[in-house]
């Protein structure tokens, strides 16, 4: 039907076999301890092994599994050791990012080629070494951690809002290509979110949110089946709104709403 949840409904995480990549901060962080908290078996990755076993700690269905995502055979190993144990996943989240604020002139090409490695081409690497057991089993669930950074070129995102932008289109190519083979697809656009990340940015960020709160948004969109979870919505609907504005408009807007 035309308005209703473009994925299945996913009432209760308890008992789910949940994969959070980019677990050991931030919203991956939060989104381990309010699954964990729900009774979710999650698997939390992040190269920080002592960070994942603070977020970890108290909860037996945890299990820590340290994880370079720039590793392709780290991704392989890490995989086996899942479906050792638990005969595979029913949901992963990406969540790893990397992000420096750098206008266009200041782009250094290593540190870009760090920032596209992290919040794409591992992505890419992860899909692949989990796709073909969820197409076989025609079912599990792909959750993307994109930003409305990627919803139009922003001022300090030179790097980073593309490689959003990214993860956009390909949470649009994944959902064509799988949702009539039985997996669902969540693209999440956050705004503003206090992490180590955000607080690299040295100018006022609207609606700024705790990891908690963008938590609790992301399980929620993914419990009523949405494929876009973006937030808060007081922001993020500027934005849609923006995103439809001839250029010459939109760069008048925002040139004026950022000085």
């Amino acid at each position: 039907m035309m308005w209703s949840a473009l994925n299945p409904e996913l009432p209760v995480l308890q008992g789910k076999r949940v994969w959070l990549v980019g677990a050991s901060s931030g919203i991956g962080a939060a989104l381990a301890r309010q699954a964990l908290a729900e009774g979710a078996q999650v698997i939390l990755s992040a190269r920080r092994q002592s960070a994942l076993e603070t977020v970890a700690a108290g909860h037996p269905q945890a299990w820590v599994m340290p994880l370079d995502v720039l590793d392709p055979q780290a991704w392989t190993a890490a995989y086996a050791s899942i479906k050792a144990r638990w005969d595979g996943i029913d949901l992963i989240v990406f969540c790893a990012a990397d992000y420096r604020p750098e206008r266009s002139w200041e782009v250094a090409p290593q540190q870009a080629w760090q920032t596209l490695q992290v919040n794409l081409a591992s992505v890419y690497t992860g899909l692949a070494t989990v796709l073909p057991d969820m197409l076989a089993k025609g079912q599990g669930g792909i959750g993307l951690i994109a930003s409305v950074a990627g919803y139009m070129g922003l001022p300090n995102a030179t790097v980073y809002g593309p490689s959003k932008a990214a993860l956009i289109n390909l949470a649009e190519i994944l959902y064509t290509d799988l949702h009539g083979k039985g997996l669902a697809v969540y693209l999440v656009n956050p705004g503003f979110v206090k992490t180590g990340l955000t607080a690299k940015n040295d100018f006022s960020m609207p609606a700024l949110q705790t990891p908690e709160q963008a938590a609790r948004e992301i399980w929620q969109g993914i419990r009523r089946g949405r494929f876009e979870i973006h937030f808060p919505r007081r922001f993020t609907r500027v934005l849609k709104v923006l995103q439809l504005l001839p250029y010459r408009w939109r760069f008048a807007l925002l040139s004026r709403l950022l000085g």
